[in-house]
């Protein structure tokens, strides 16, 4: 077992930083902001017609220009309905920004999957997930959806997609935060769900089984200053099957993740241009290449910064 010393000691380092204390501080104002949040995404989410009130439309001089942008561009990008996993004792609502992001981007059918971990392992509510993909794909006419995990809620819907068939209904997974190789945190509360976040896990041995074929495009991002995730970079995806992208970030801490302007910017560029095959139409927005092993953390923050054409 790799000694998780040396990670918590640049932990440490990163959080003694400049760019550490800045996002330790968003950290903590979202975080109690969230907490008076938390109420609202307890209730029942009310569906709304804005998808079908904007693809059916005749007149799209009420929308705003970068709505208007997005359904001229490409209506099906606009349609393709956007389902958010949130993580590990928590609710839709730290998806509040996120998900106001998106709308105003011109996506008009953005979801969210509810469920108590506590009750739950990962494969039941990766079997949730699959039952809430088949009913939204049949409900809108669309094939395939994207999805947005954070923390848990990446690896839940990394399991639908690798080991229940969803890469045939799932075009982009983007994970926020997600521990896919684990995280020594887990080793502090050993049960229920928890357990199964340990490094080397049964679950962990399964996510890393092949999975030759796999259609599903993987967008992972990671931070330097995630608390939960220790190491950090196993919030990244290692794995020779999937064509994955990992884009590292700095001083954005765990819980602030899905609020983060550079993150929020990126997943709607990027579901804004995806071609069918998973490449992309637009010059300047980097296309999603195979997976590549493993990368110290210096060495990802420059090849993204070489793909992206900006900085993490």
């Amino acid at each position: 077992m790799r000694d998780p010393r040396p990670a918590l000691a640049r932990a440490r380092r990163t959080v003694l930083s400049p760019h550490g204390l800045r996002g330790a501080g968003t950290e903590i104002a979202w975080v109690a902001a969230h907490t008076a949040l938390y109420p609202l995404g307890i209730t029942k989410e009310r569906v709304r017609g804005g998808s079908r009130e904007q693809l059916d439309r005749f007149s799209l001089a009420d929308l705003p220009p970068v709505q208007r942008g997005l359904l001229i561009g490409d209506v099906v990008a606009a349609g393709t309905p956007i389902i958010l996993v949130h993580g590990l004792v928590d609710n839709r609502s730290i998806f509040t920004l996120l998900r106001r992001a998106l709308r105003r981007r011109g996506f008009g059918q953005v979801l969210t999957l509810n469920y108590s971990p506590l009750t739950q392992d990962v494969r039941a509510v990766a079997t949730r997930l699959a039952a809430l993909v088949e009913r939204t794909c049949e409900e809108t006419g669309y094939e395939r959806v994207h999805v947005v995990g954070h923390s848990l809620g990446g690896v839940v819907a990394r399991y639908y997609v690798q080991r229940l068939g969803g890469d045939s209904r799932v075009h982009t997974l983007c994970t926020l935060g997600s521990p896919h190789s684990g995280t020594h945190a887990a080793r502090l509360f050993p049960q229920g769900v928890v357990r199964q976040l340990k490094p080397g896990s049964e679950l962990m041995r399964e996510l890393a089984e092949p999975a030759a074929g796999c259609r599903t495009r993987f967008v992972a991002f990671w931070s330097d200053l995630d608390q939960l995730i220790v190491p950090q970079a196993n919030a990244a995806i290692d794995h020779p099957d999937l064509q994955v992208r990992n884009v590292p970030l700095r001083g954005v801490g765990h819980m602030s993740l899905p609020i983060c302007g550079r993150v929020v910017h990126q997943i709607a560029t990027l579901l804004a241009h995806l071609d069918e095959d998973g490449s992309t139409l637009s010059p300047g927005v980097s296309t999603l290449e195979p997976a590549v092993a493993k990368v110290a953390p210096k060495a990802a923050r420059r090849r993204t910064r070489t793909a992206s054409g900006t900085g993490a």
